[in-house]
């Protein structure tokens, strides 16, 4: 008998792969937590069975969600990471020597516990001495904050559930107030593609808009998402991701599977069909 797991991406269509066997199964205070194994994406996690990530593809989101602020601010010092349980934002963060201070905020302990033993190759670096992990709700830890940090990058879930706060008005405006005058904002942006996905896309394009200067959305090819063509969003109080120094970043010879500073510039190239959801 084949095991499949088979993920709605609307009503109408869903993604599915098989599936070797099931390495976990709990529920958490928020959430249920899933990993399995497959022959096509090696092990994958999934959240109230929604893919969070896999091991053949994730190196693309983390590398995209990382490295394009880094590229654009190569002196970001202090971190602030939203959500990103899994530790694969984390994981590229401390490729750069310069960063001296993480600070992660994970809703979820369970999430973190679950990844550090069923997927260690994206949870391998959360020991690094530079990582602080904090236990609670990102809209709450961030309100606390002001003119702290150079990076946020909020690696939420969708926007319901435990990551619906950080979809928000409020949300945004918190993030502002955290990060320094040179401070960057990059978020998980959702799909464009499907509707309702594009709805949420769109609401919080129109939200971050309203709450700074710069607002920017770049895109990317990730296959286990829905539609695969994934968008994320670039904000700052004035840095635009289209003015950086190449050499800089390619002298540090960071080597990466996906970013490079060519697919930088032109990730921000959005199709016309995007452009006019944007409005």
């Amino acid at each position: 008998m084949e095991l499949w797991f088979s993920e709605y991406h609307t009503k109408n269509t869903k993604l599915s792969i098989r599936v070797n066997e099931q390495l976990y199964s709990g529920q958490s205070e928020y959430q249920r937590i899933d990993v399995f194994d497959s022959p096509e994406f090696g092990r994958f996690l999934t959240l109230d069975g929604i893919m969070m990530l896999t091991e053949k593809d994730e190196f693309i989101y983390h590398e995209m969600i990382t490295h394009v602020p880094m590229a654009v601010n190569p002196d970001i010092k202090n971190v602030l990471v939203i959500g990103a349980g899994d530790g694969g934002t984390v994981r590229e963060l401390t490729r750069y020597d310069s960063i001296e201070h993480i600070d992660m905020v994970e809703i979820d302990e369970e999430v973190v516990n679950v990844c550090r033993k069923y997927i260690p190759r994206t949870a391998c670096k959360l020991s690094d001495l530079r990582v602080n992990i904090h236990y609670e709700d990102g809209l709450r830890f961030v309100r606390r904050c002001e003119n702290q940090y150079d990076l946020i990058i909020v690696d939420s879930t969708d926007p319901f559930g435990p990551g619906e706060g950080l979809f928000t008005g409020e949300f945004y405006g918190n993030c502002y107030k955290a990060l320094t005058d040179n401070g960057i904002l990059v978020n998980q942006h959702e799909s464009p593609y499907y509707e309702e996905d594009a709805k949420n896309m769109r609401r919080a394009h129109k939200r971050i808009e309203d709450n700074f200067e710069c607002a920017y959305v770049y895109q990317v090819h990730i296959p286990t998402y829905p539609s695969g063509h994934w968008l994320f969003g670039f904000a700052s109080k004035g840095l635009s991701p289209l003015e950086f120094d190449e050499e800089r970043w390619n002298a540090l010879g960071i080597e990466t599977r996906y970013y490079n500073t060519a697919l930088h510039k032109g990730s921000f190239a959005l199709p016309n069909y995007v452009l006019k959801e944007l409005g």
